[in-house]
């Protein structure tokens, strides 16, 4: 099986602190994940997994990696 791109805008907010522990609990396999956040807090890091996440910060050119999914909780 083959590893899907996940992409998660607003990881570092409120909203997306809940689904990065909701997709902890589901444990879905074969998911590479790449968290994104606004300039404020990009650099910082998220502990996910067992497993230290950098933020990425977002911008026009961050979906240039072709993700097959995203899910979104940015609120502005």
């Amino acid at each position: 099986m083959s590893n899907y791109k996940l992409a998660i805008v607003g990881a570092s907010g409120l909203v997306g602190r809940t689904v990065l522990k909701v997709l902890e609990e589901r444990n879905l396999p074969h998911i590479n994940y790449t968290l994104f956040s606004s300039s404020q807090s990009a650099g910082s890091k998220i502990r996910f997994f067992n497993q230290d996440y950098i933020l990425c910060q977002l911008n026009e050119n961050s979906f240039d990696n072709h993700f097959d999914y995203a899910i979104f909780c940015a609120g502005r």
